[in-house]
């Protein structure tokens, strides 16, 4: 299981959360600032983390993996088990230099909503 440290947003107030993930059943648990501990399975990291951000839609999860145009690609999914996506931009293909840890911080372009990224990434394969 490994551990990472997450910058969230609080009532405009910066804190940190702890991610502990095991990629082998697909698992997250998250302790919030306050102590508050909370466990996820999905299909993958990238939707758990999907989940703690509906979970708490007063909190700006301040990571790649928040971003609206970061989703991962089947290969990346099944790969690193979520755990990396691409950052894909408006009429261009994804490569290699658009590869990202969705814990990596971010402070841009933002969403705790998953159905939100998912549509961003329908819109953008058309685009290309």
């Amino acid at each position: 299981m490994t551990s990472r440290e997450v910058a969230i947003e609080v009532d405009g107030v910066v804190k940190s959360a702890i991610f502990e993930c095991d990629r082998k059943i697909m698992a997250m648990t998250v302790t919030m600032p306050d102590g508050l501990v909370k466990s996820y399975t999905a299909t993958d990291l990238y939707f758990c983390l999907g989940m703690v951000r509906k979970d708490f839609p007063d909190v700006k999860f301040l990571c790649k993996g928040a971003k609206i145009n970061v989703h991962p690609s089947r290969m990346s999914s099944q790969m690193s088990g979520g755990v990396v996506a691409y950052e894909v931009r408006w009429g261009e293909p994804a490569d290699d230099n658009d590869i990202v840890n969705i814990f990596d911080y971010e402070d841009q372009n933002l969403t705790n909503d998953i159905d939100e990224q998912a549509d961003y990434y329908e819109r953008w394969m058309s685009s290309l």
